[in-house]
Formats: C-alpha cells, sequence, structure tokens
C-alpha cells in the first residue's frame, strides 16, 4: 500500500462528512426551536439566516421554493420553530440547516406574524372598502365553508330554514385548524365561487389565535379577495378578529349573525308587506276621498252653473286677445320696416360711389388746409426776414456815415479813444464819400455833446 494513499484530500474528506450526516435519519428530519439572527433575503428569493439559541448557533437556509408558503416575514431576533434537515456545504466544508417548513413560536410571535401580513395586506388595499360587494337581498342559494360537524353548520342550518326557507345550502366541508386547514379552505373557497351560489359563508366556532390560524393565512386571504360571489365572515366570537374578516365584504359576530345577515327574515318581510298594504290602502281611500271633494267642488264652480255667461266673457276675452294681438303685430311690422330702411341707409352709405366721394371731400379739404398753412407759413418766413434786413442795415457801417459820423484809423488801427492817439500822430479820417490824412496837432478830453435843437454840436 503507498503510503501516500492513507491522505485524503480536503475534498474528499468534506463528502466523506457529508455523506454521513446524509444518511443519518436522525439530521435528515430536524425539528429545530431557536432564535433568527443575521437575517438576510437574497434578490433571487433565498433566506439565509444564522439560528441560536444561548450557547450555539447553526448557519442555515431556506431556498425561494420552500419560503414562498411562510405566512409571516422572518426578522432577526425573531423566535420560530423549524423542520428541515442537516447537510454539509462542500465549498466551505460548513455543515448548516437547509429549512422546509417554518413558524412563529409562540403567541406573541403570531401576533407579530399577523401584524405584518395585515399590514403588507392592507398596503396593496386588499381591504379597502371599495372593494366590498353588496348582498342579494334574497338569496337561492347559499354556499358554506365551514367544518363538516360541530355547531356551526348545525346554527346555519337552523338560522336560515327559520328565516328563509326557500334558500338552499351547499356545505364544502374543511379542517378548521391545522396544517391541512388552509389549503383546504382555499380549495373550497374556489369551488364555491365557480358553483351557482349566490353568497358565501366562510368560518368556525371560537379558539385560540392557533386555533383560528388558517383564517390568517396569506392564501386564505387573497382568495376571498378574488372571488366573485360576495363573502361573510364568520370566524371565532366577536372579539375574535382574523385577516378574513377584513378582506371579507361582510363581518359577522357569529355564524348565526352571519345567517340572519345572509337571508332576510320572511316572517318579517310578511309583517312589511302587510304594513305596506294597509299604508297602500289608507292612500287610497284618502286619494278617493280628496277626488271626490274636487268633483264636488268642480260641480259647483261658476263654469257649471253659469256655462252662457261664462261663455260670453270667453269671447270678450277672446275679442281683447285678437286686438292687443293684432295692435302688437302692426307694431312689430312698425319697427320691422324701421330696421330694414336703417339697414338700407347703412347700406347706402358703404357703397363705392359715396365713399369716394367722401374721400374727395376729405382730400380738397386737406389740400385747402395745406395750401393755407404754407400761405402763412411763407408769409411768417418773409416778415422776418425783413425784420432781419432791417437789423442788418442799421448795423451796416455805411449807413452810420452817412448820419454824419467818421471812422478814424491810426497806422491802420481803429482809433476808439483819445488815449489812443498822440500829438503829431498821422490819421487817416472816413466819410461816407472818401477819406482825408490828417496830422495831430492837439487832443483834449472834453468829449462831444449835442446839445437840444443843435444839430451842429460842439465843445
Amino acid at each position: 500500500m503507498n503510503p501516500d494513499q492513507r491522505y485524503l484530500s480536503v475534498t474528499q474528506l468534506t463528502r466523506q462528512i457529508k455523506g454521513l450526516i446524509d444518511e443519518s435519519p436522525l439530521l435528515n428530519d430536524v425539528f429545530l426551536r431557536g432564535e433568527i439572527s443575521n437575517f438576510k433575503h437574497h434578490s433571487r428569493g433565498h433566506m439565509y439566516f444564522t439560528i441560536k439559541d444561548e450557547k450555539a448557533r447553526v448557519s442555515a437556509v431556506m431556498f425561494a421554493g420552500n419560503n414562498r408558503a411562510l405566512r409571516f416575514r422572518p426578522e432577526s431576533g425573531m423566535k420560530v420553530l423549524i423542520h428541515g434537515n442537516v447537510s454539509v456545504y462542500e465549498p466551505y466544508g460548513q455543515y448548516q440547516l437547509y429549512v422546509r417548513m417554518m413558524e412563529p413560536d409562540g403567541i406573541g410571535q403570531l401576533y407579530l406574524a399577523y401584524e405584518q401580513l395585515k399590514k403588507k395586506l392592507d398596503a396593496e388595499g386588499l381591504f379597502h372598502a371599495s372593494r366590498k360587494r353588496p348582498l342579494p337581498n334574497f338569496p337561492e342559494h347559499i354556499g358554506v365553508v365551514t367544518s363538516k360537524t360541530g355547531a356551526v353548520i348545525r346554527d346555519i342550518y337552523t338560522t336560515v330554514r327559520r328565516r328563509y326557507p326557500q334558500a338552499s345550502i351547499s356545505l364544502y366541508p374543511v379542517a378548521v385548524q391545522g396544517p391541512e386547514a388552509a389549503p383546504g379552505i382555499v380549495r373550497a373557497l374556489k369551488q364555491a365561487n365557480i358553483d351557482d351560489n349566490d353568497v358565501l359563508i366562510a368560518g368556525r366556532g371560537g379558539g385560540s389565535i392557533e386555533d383560528l390560524w388558517a383564517f390568517n393565512d396569506e392564501q386564505v386571504v387573497r382568495t376571498v379577495a378574488s372571488l366573485n360571489t360576495p363573502l361573510i365572515s364568520a370566524v371565532g366570537h366577536e372579539t375574535d378578529v382574523t385577516l378574513m374578516d377584513f378582506v371579507a365584504d361582510v363581518r359577522a359576530a357569529t355564524p348565526t349573525a352571519a345567517a340572519e345577515i345572509a337571508v332576510p327574515s320572511l316572517t318579517e318581510w310578511q309583517e312589511k308587506v302587510s304594513a305596506q298594504k294597509n299604508r297602500l290602502q289608507q292612500i287610497m281611500q284618502q286619494i278617493v276621498y280628496s277626488q271626490k271633494e274636487k268633483l264636488a267642488y268642480i260641480k259647483n264652480a261658476y263654469a257649471f252653473r253659469y256655462p252662457g255667461q261664462l261663455l260670453k266673457q270667453k269671447e270678450q276675452e277672446l275679442d281683447r286677445n285678437l286686438d292687443q294681438f293684432h295692435r302688437a303685430m302692426q307694431t312689430r311690422m312698425q319697427l320691422q320696416r324701421q330696421q330694414v330702411d336703417e339697414q338700407r341707409r347703412r347700406i347706402a352709405l358703404l357703397r363705392p360711389t359715396h365713399l369716394l366721394e367722401q374721400k374727395r371731400q376729405l382730400l380738397e379739404t386737406g389740400t385747402k388746409q395745406l395750401e393755407d398753412h404754407f400761405q402763412r407759413l411763407l408769409e411768417s418766413k418773409e416778415n422776418r426776414h425783413e425784420r432781419l434786413l432791417e437789423k442788418l442795415t442799421l448795423l451796416n457801417p455805411m449807413e452810420t456815415l452817412k448820419r454824419g459820423y467818421t471812422v478814424t484809423y491810426r497806422d491802420e488801427q481803429l482809433a476808439k479813444t483819445v488815449d489812443g492817439i498822440d500829438v503829431e500822430d498821422e490819421l487817416h479820417i472816413y466819410f461816407q464819400d472818401g477819406y482825408v490824412k490828417a496830422e495831430v496837432t492837439d487832443k483834449g478830453t472834453e468829449t462831444f455833446v449835442i446839445h437840444k435843437g443843435d444839430t451842429t454840436g460842439g465843445r
């Protein structure tokens, strides 16, 4: 024997351990109680978590095919009861629990699962009032989904027979608690919906939350929501509330109450019919009496007592109405003629020749106004030109010389004052008709003054 053959590979060792575990009857059918931790719901649907107690823990997996049937949503910290098998995950050489079934452990966990599912279904709108269907007033066929034994079906039979014996009852027997209850209820509801039933009743007697749990099952609730036939929920006592109560069209406190809701009371209806009959007779008697009084009043009316006089009055009223009608017609015709004349006048104003004449008149008026404006403007400009010319003439130096004044230059510079001229300076003195040269022999400061009445001036 080759010494190396004594050594196993890791894979061989792992497979041998896996084989031993898989062949163990005890490990192939494991029932386990523990607390969930490290819970993870993978996007592919598989659930991975750890089951632990105070001293140990074990890895667990629940594949999508199994966890779809869960009636609650697992969470870390939740205590659960598990059924599955132990095997080895070869890539890591790690044993783990493969969970096939899981449910909450204890009433507290059941209430948690109940609230989780209630919140989920409510968010989907399954409990909304708009989904509720009305119950028929006079059902002929009633389908009952409950246990074939016990007080529930007896109470329903008794109540229906007492209140409305014309209705027939079809029983769809199911187990109302235990692992097979929910699937059986789903099948029975679907069959009752297919059959010719006018209304359905589903329920059972009272019990603990565990006993009533089948009516909290998600598939049961969704099946009720999908029914075409209206359903009355009658589960437990008045204080017992299941999820089926929320999705049902009507909730009854007890099975007996459900039967009373489902069918009318024939006796009560007979009493109502009798009361309506009496009421109708009273109304008819009142109508007959009232009509008799009206007839008597009509017989005593003026028209029946004095028909000839009434006819003459009506003939006079007719004549007056005809006169008023003729006057109204004449007034209306006159008004119509006035309106027609007005329209003709407006149409005449809109003729091209009339419009052309209007435009021609406007053109002539505008031309005349424009010519007048330009004439006034020209005269204004001419007057202004003459005034400016007069001012310019007055400012002409030659005009000043013509009045006897002279202009004196010294060295080709205009002499404006005596201070600018010296004795012996040669001056050029300009008159209107020429100039002279002069030599300054003397100068003084006396100014030239024109005395009143003196035209020559002097010093």
